[in-house]
């Protein structure tokens, strides 16, 4: 990954990821409840997740951070964004059932929201959910998102064919919120 730099929260840090990090990723990338949401299968062995990690380590249009806590090292989760087109960018985000409920997810993409529109200048950023994955699509509307569209029959997944919802966010949105 060559332009992903290190950024900070109030209790967390979002670092570039590792290869090393897919032991601790493991746990999310296991877990099948937590990966009925997300467009592939639960990872059946740490191998498949240090393969699933891999290009995303290796540059591209998306930019992929571990999410860990101040003084901690270790991985609770990923945060990631992916340049769509010039100012437009999408997001995603996991964090392992072990740090759920407890603000970590709402205050990294806050600071990712930082990152991309005050700092960067995009002036839309994006994420593409599950209709039925309630925690993320409540997320996304605490933070200010507007649910702009639903596609009917979008993604074929491990749990067959599914919507999508698309939340956006404009760069003023963000500065009045």
């Amino acid at each position: 990954m060559t332009d992903a730099q290190r950024f900070e929260s109030e209790r967390l840090v979002m670092r570039p990821q590792r290869i090393e990090d897919a032991e601790a990723l493991f746990e999310a990338y296991h877990d099948a409840d937590l990966m009925q949401w997300w467009s592939s299968a639960p990872h059946m062995s740490i191998e498949e997740t240090r393969d699933y990690l891999r290009p995303m380590l290796e540059g591209g249009d998306w930019r992929g951070w571990a999410i860990t806590l101040k003084g901690d090292d270790r991985a609770i989760g990923t945060i990631a964004a992916g340049k769509r087109r010039t100012g437009v960018t999408e997001i995603g985000y996991m964090l392992a059932r072990g740090a759920w409920g407890q603000g970590y997810a709402h205050e990294a993409v806050t600071r990712l929201l930082d990152l991309l529109f005050l700092e960067e200048g995009n002036r839309r950023v994006f994420a593409d959910t599950d209709p039925d994955n309630v925690a993320s699509n409540t997320l996304l509307e605490r933070l200010g998102f507007t649910r702009e569209a639903r596609l009917r029959g979008e993604w074929e997944t491990h749990i067959g064919v599914r919507d999508s919802f698309i939340w956006g966010m404009l760069r003023d949105e963000w500065k009045a919120a």
